[in-house]
C-alpha cells in the first residue's frame, strides 16, 4: 500500500462534518482489499470487517473497534450580500489564520474563491482578529450572477494541496483525522498478513469535529469488546506549551488518563517495546476530547485507548505531520491485536490500590 499517495489522496477529498460523501468513497476503496465486509450505517459512519481466524468450537469472537474520524472542519454559507458570500465555519477553525485564503465554494458547481476582509488603510489600525462576521469570499459574481449559482448551506473548502516538505513531512488540511484514518486503513491491510483472533472492525467515523456523533453511534452498532481510537495530538512548535508538545518523528503518542483502559494502555505499550517501535506518553487528566470518550461510555462501557499521531498546526490548512509516525501508529496497532488471544479480554482488569499506595491487579 502507498501511504503516501493515500495520504494526500484523503488530506486532499472534501468531507466537512456531515457532508463525508467524497472521502468516505476513498475510503471504501482502500478497505476493499483487506475488509470481508463493508457497510455504511444510517449515521454515514464506514465500517469495515476483517475476521479473526475460526477455532475448533468457537462460536462467538471477541470484536475490536479501530476508528478514526474522517470529516474536517469547514466553512459554510450563510447569506449572500451584494454579491459576496458571508460564511460561518464547521467545526473549529480559528478565525485568525481565514483572512487572504484561497477557498472553494461548493454550489451548483465548485467556484474559486478568495476570502477578503478590510485593508488595514482603512481599519484603526488594531491588530485584533478580524471577526467572522466580518469577513467575507468573493469569487467574482455579480450579485445576479451569484444567487444563481450558491444557495445558503453550500459547503466551503480551503484550497490547498497536499505537498511534501523537507524530510518525510507532509503538509495540507484535514490531516485532523484524515492521518488516522491512513493508519487505521494501513493497519486492516497489515492484519490481512498476520493472523489474528479477534475480528476487528476498522471505521471511519462522521461528525467527530461536532460533538463525536460518529463514534457514539457506531460503537453502539458495533459492539465491541475493546475500542482503540486514532487522532492527532499537538506536535511540538514554538508557542505550544511543553507538556502538550509531542515530538514529529519520535513515534505515536499513547495517552494516559481516565478516558484510557490501564491495561489496554500497557497492552500497547508492552507491544511498542517489545517490537521495537518507539513511542510516546501524554497525560489527560479528564476526557480526550476523542472518539475513544465515545466508545468508552458506550452500552455498558468499552475498554478504550488512544493513539495520537503528532501534527503541527492543527485546525489549519498547513497542518504538518512525519510519515514516519503514521507508519509506526499503523504498525503498533496491527502487532497490539494480533498479539490479542481469545482470553485477552480477561487481562483487561481494573488496577486498586491499597492504603500504602502500592498497586495491585484487581
Amino acid at each position: 500500500m502507498d501511504l503516501v499517495r493515500l495520504m494526500k489522496s484523503l488530506s486532499n477529498a472534501v468531507g466537512v462534518s456531515g457532508h463525508e460523501d467524497e472521502v468516505r468513497a476513498l475510503v471504501r476503496q482502500s478497505l476493499e482489499t483487506s475488509c470481508d465486509e463493508i457497510r455504511q450505517d444510517a449515521m454515514g459512519n464506514l465500517i469495515g470487517l476483517r475476521r479473526g481466524q475460526q477455532r475448533r468450537g468457537e462460536c462467538n469472537r471477541r470484536r475490536i473497534m479501530v476508528a478514526a474520524h474522517m470529516d474536517e472542519i469547514g466553512l459554510m454559507v450563510k447569506r449572500l450580500d451584494e454579491g459576496f458570500i458571508r460564511f460561518t465555519q464547521v467545526g473549529g477553525y480559528d478565525v485568525r489564520i481565514l483572512p487572504g485564503h484561497a477557498v472553494i465554494v461548493h454550489g451548483r458547481k465548485a467556484l474559486p474563491g478568495v476570502i477578503g476582509c478590510l485593508p488595514p488603510h482603512t481599519t484603526d489600525g488594531s491588530k485584533r482578529a478580524v471577526p467572522m462576521d466580518e469577513l467575507f469570499i468573493d469569487v467574482g459574481l455579480s450579485a445576479s450572477a451569484l444567487f444563481k449559482q450558491v444557495a445558503v448551506g453550500d459547503l466551503v473548502t480551503i484550497d490547498v494541496s497536499c505537498g511534501k516538505l523537507n524530510g518525510d513531512l507532509l503538509c495540507g488540511k484535514a490531516m485532523d483525522d484524515r492521518a488516522g484514518v491512513v493508519a487505521m486503513i494501513t493497519c486492516m491491510d497489515a492484519l490481512s498478513r498476520m493472523p489474528h483472533d479477534w475480528d476487528v472492525y476498522g471505521v471511519a467515523t462522521v461528525q467527530e469535529e461536532i460533538g463525536l456523533r460518529g463514534a457514539f453511534t457506531s460503537t453502539y452498532g458495533v459492539a465491541p469488546d475493546v475500542g482503540i481510537a486514532v487522532d492527532v495530538g499537538f506536535g511540538k512548535q514554538p508557542g505550544v506549551p511543553e507538556e502538550r508538545q509531542e515530538i514529529l518523528g519520535k513515534g505515536p503518542t499513547l495517552t494516559i488518563g481516565p478516558n484510557i483502559h490501564p491495561a489496554l494502555f500497557k497492552h500497547l505499550k508492552d507491544t511498542a517495546e517489545h517490537n521495537e517501535i518507539p513511542v510516546q506518553c501524554s497525560v489527560s487528566a479528564g476526557g480526550t476530547g476523542t472518539d475513544a470518550n465515545a466508545m468508552q461510555i458506550t452500552r455498558a462501557g468499552i475498554p478504550a485507548v488512544l493513539l495520537s499521531i503528532p501534527i503541527r498546526n492543527m485546525h489549519t490548512p498547513v497542518e504538518t505531520l512525519s510519515v514516519k509516525d503514521l507508519r509506526r501508529c499503523a504498525r503498533l496497532i496491527a502487532l497490539a491485536i494480533a498479539d490479542m488471544g481469545p482470553d485477552f479480554l480477561d487481562t483487561l482488569t481494573w488496577p486498586t490500590m491499597n492504603a500504602g499506595g502500592d498497586d495491585h491487579a484487581a
